[in-house]
């Protein structure tokens, strides 16, 4: 909700209150749709609340691609994301509340561009340093050190590790040969459109685009497979959004959509992966002060957030 009326006050402050109206009423058929979905799905689930004690959550990782290509041992159920994006995801499960039982190893800009890494948690272990230039995201790899070093820190907090794969730019092989937000073997091609826009405007096919999605997903997997044979507790591993891949919207049809705007709630960007894992080993965990911790600068969070294709 806040989100729709900042973004009603920027349309206002910009057209109007015509091009408002033109606005709410072109949105009226997400909200309609989102309506109908709630009744059919629920609500969603509020993941602080669930029984976990580490929660790994693939950035934009929708449940039929992680059924489909993931090969893990454990026992897969699908859930209801609270958001369509990481920001809409991050507002609705911590805005205005504490878990300082928990520490968040982040890879996600959204941490702080919210404001979430000043309290919220007992840490926020931020990963944006580990940013490639190159790849113009954070890579999986640093996230899981960080990882191994917060779970010997803080043994007895649960652990929240955010990584940004499968989340676009695409950085494996077939995914750069694509470009869109990130590198791009073609240097024709203008790099800093979103793979999503090119998607919009047919430059690049939805198979392509699939491909890429599903290395980068198997990229982050790679990583994750041997941190979950290490932790202690009970391992869930989930997503925070899917995304629109040239799906139309429904019951009121719609144009081909890509990514994962705010707010709309379909099974492609909110059917989520619950996927849990537990060695029978749980964690006493405890509740104690933050911790006092350094802050990502404005200008980078912005700096990132464009690379990852948030305008």
């Amino acid at each position: 909700m806040r989100h729709h009326l900042r973004k009603a006050r920027e349309v206002y402050a910009e057209g109007g209150v015509l091009e408002t109206a033109r606005s709410a009423i072109r949105y009226l058929p997400v909200e309609l749709n989102n309506a109908v979905f709630r009744l059919q799905h629920g609500s969603g689930t509020h993941v602080m609340d669930e029984d976990w004690d580490n929660l790994f959550i693939l950035d934009a990782c929708r449940f039929d691609m992680f059924t489909e290509y993931v090969d893990l041992e454990g026992i897969l159920k699908p859930r209801i994301s609270l958001g369509s994006s990481s920001e809409e995801f991050m507002e609705r499960n911590f805005a205005g509340a504490t878990f300082h039982d928990t520490v968040y190893i982040n890879a996600n800009p959204y941490i702080a561009k919210l404001g979430l890494d000043n309290g919220t948690f007992h840490a926020v272990i931020n990963c944006l340093d580990a940013w490639d230039d190159n790849l113009e995201t954070v890579p999986p790899g640093p996230v899981v050190e960080a990882a191994r070093d917060a779970i010997s820190e803080f043994p007895d907090k649960r652990i929240i590790v955010h990584f940004m794969q499968p989340h676009a730019p695409f950085i494996g092989d077939a995914g750069r040969e694509i470009g869109g937000g990130g590198w791009t073997m073609d240097r024709d091609i203008d790099s800093s459109a979103s793979i999503w826009e090119r998607g919009r405007a047919n430059d690049v096919s939805d198979e392509a685009i699939w491909k890429g999605y599903v290395e980068n997903l198997e990229l982050v997997i790679d990583e994750l497979r041997p941190l979950l044979s290490e932790v202690d507790g009970k391992s869930v591993v989930t997503s925070d959004h899917g995304n629109l891949v040239g799906e139309r919207l429904s019951p009121i049809p719609t144009r081909k959509k890509y990514g994962h705007p705010y707010g709309v709630h379909t099974e492609e960007l909110v059917k989520i992966p619950w996927f849990v894992v537990n060695d029978g080993r749980r964690r006493d965990i405890n509740e104690d002060p933050p911790v006092e911790q350094g802050t990502v600068s404005e200008e980078t969070v912005t700096e990132h957030l464009e690379a990852l294709g948030y305008k």
